[in-house]
């Protein structure tokens, strides 16, 4: 009894990237052993017991039959596998070496599965990535568990082969029973959002500031009473913004995927979360022992809501204040840097003060001004500098009420019709941006064209208010996206004068 080697393709998962892996499996003479090398986890190390049931109940001889050595390497060596995606590849592996399948080409194939102790085929994090790793290194086909297929089938140019149970792999690569490509799937996107902006009544001044918001992805703070409705109006904003596109759905589905959120196909509709006062800073912008994405990513081209700002930790508010910048969160680790996009809409709501009547017109308030002082405060300033639209939510009348809310469709309109123009003008001059609030100062400065009456009025501004320099290219970008809401091809004063009232909330 010789040696045999054998050698087929996984993938582990880094961050949101899937990387190749070589699984090699080596049977040598000696006593019997199974040993699993390459830096491999607990769940890794388990596969053995796995795999080995895997085989004996679907019919194969498994290892625990085998007086020999067996070796499964996994490399490269210095990248740290986890999961058990790589139980399929191992089994495959396995009997390519022990001649109980027909040779096969196996360098054009990505095997990934974790197998029940039946023969199973149970689904994984990360089709849809993998998916993604074949189409960037040329590798033809996927077989994976058929739960994930529909994710992965978003990817062209790739054969996508769902499977089962471990005896329907066999029975493809040993050309007995041919499993049937998953189809294509036809991108179709849905519009999002339990709360239709229609459903809400009065408040007319913070449906124009949604719209703005949603028009240009610009960050919002809402202050007012308890009740007023700020969280109903957080909510709505996400059935004003555009379905996504297909580049969109592509990177939603992949950070979803990554954690194992994506159930029976890809994202179809945009992201909304609201993560409680209690998370941790490493829930929100990720990280962990194995790094993965924070809400922060999982809200990547659609809203992150923060109700009740001022309860959460300070030093979770602060870590936002770079994502918001930048668009994405770096996660450094002695072996490595991992990079998460994070390119979201920040809605945020809180109370003005403890007892959440300050300033109002018809309960007192009665926190004293140092305690109105010391909730207020923490918010620090470079977070509400990065915030380009802050309004007071008031207390609604009882006659607006019973009045009749306008239609939803005239405000996705403008919406959609600000967002188009936008496109065509980032293409026109080759600026690889979405909306105008991805804008940096340089663009800013090349881009928006302004009316000399317009640059008198932030002349006048910058006199009497301390605005900041950040401050003022973003009070750039919301007049922006007001000009394109209004049509116009020139951002004129009236539109200054409204990105100007939409930041500078009442004190």
């Amino acid at each position: 009894m010789g040696s045999a080697l054998s050698k087929v393709y996984s993938a582990e998962l880094e961050g949101i990237e899937a990387k190749l892996i070589e699984v090699e499996v080596d049977l040598n003479v000696g006593l019997h052993a199974f040993n699993i090398v390459g830096l491999a986890d607990k769940a890794l190390s388990e596969a053995k017991e796995r795999v080995s049931s895997a085989l004996k109940n679907s019919g194969f001889k498994p290892p625990t039959k085998e007086n020999r050595k067996i070796t499964v390497n996994l490399a490269p060596a210095d990248i740290k596998k986890t999961g058990t995606q790589y139980d399929l590849a191992i089994a495959i592996g396995y009997l390519l070496a022990t001649e109980q399948v027909k040779p096969f080409v196996a360098q054009n194939k990505i095997f990934v599965g974790e197998l029940a102790l039946d023969g199973k085929v149970r689904s994984i994090p990360g089709g849809l990535n993998t998916a993604l790793l074949a189409k960037k290194s040329d590798i033809d086909e996927i077989f994976l568990p058929s739960e994930n297929a529909a994710e992965a089938s978003l990817i062209d140019g790739v054969r996508i082969l769902p499977v089962k149970s471990l005896s329907d792999l066999v029975n493809h690569v040993s050309s007995i029973k041919i499993i049937e490509r998953y189809p294509s799937v036809e991108f179709d996107p849905q519009e999002a959002g339990e709360v239709d902006i229609s459903d809400i009544k009065g408040q007319e001044f913070a449906k124009r500031a949604l719209v703005v918001a949603a028009a240009g992805g610009h960050n919002i703070l809402m202050s007012g009473p308890p009740g007023s409705g700020k969280t109903m109006l957080a909510k709505a904003l996400i059935s004003l913004l555009p379905p996504l596109t297909i580049k969109e759905a592509v990177e939603v589905s992949q950070i979803w995927s990554s954690v194992g959120l994506l159930k029976g196909g890809y994202a179809k509709v945009r992201p909304f979360r609201a993560p409680h006062q209690t998370a941790s800073p490493v829930a929100i912008v990720g990280g962990g022992t194995n790094p993965r994405p924070g809400e922060i990513s999982l809200a990547h081209r659609g809203v992150l809501f923060l109700d009740e700002l001022p309860e959460f930790r300070r030093d979770l508010l602060e870590a936002l204040r770079q994502p918001l910048e930048s668009g994405e969160i770096v996660v450094s680790r002695a072996r490595g840097n991992l990079v998460f996009p994070a390119r979201f809409i920040l809605v945020t709501a809180m109370n003005p003060c403890p007892c959440g009547y300050w300033g109002d017109k018809e309960k007192e308030c009665t926190c004293t001004a140092n305690e109105v002082f010391r909730y207020q405060k923490k918010i620090s300033g470079p977070l509400l500098d990065r915030i380009d639209i802050q309004i007071n939510v008031p207390r609604i009348k009882l006659d607006e009420l019973k009045k009749k809310p306008t239609a939803k469709l005239g405000f996705q309109k403008q919406v959609v019709d600000a967002r188009k123009i936008q496109t065509e003008r980032f293409k026109r001059v080759g600026a690889k941006r979405l909306v105008n609030a991805e804008m940096s100062s340089k663009e800013c400065e090349e881009i928006i064209d302004i009316t000399e009456e317009a640059d008198e009025f932030i002349k006048t501004i910058f006199d009497k208010y301390p605005v900041s320099t950040r401050g003022y290219y973003r009070l750039l970008k919301t007049a922006q996206t007001i000009a394109d809401l209004e049509n116009s091809e020139k951002v004129e004063k009236p539109h200054v004068a409204e990105a100007f009232q939409l930041r500078i909330r009442e004190e």
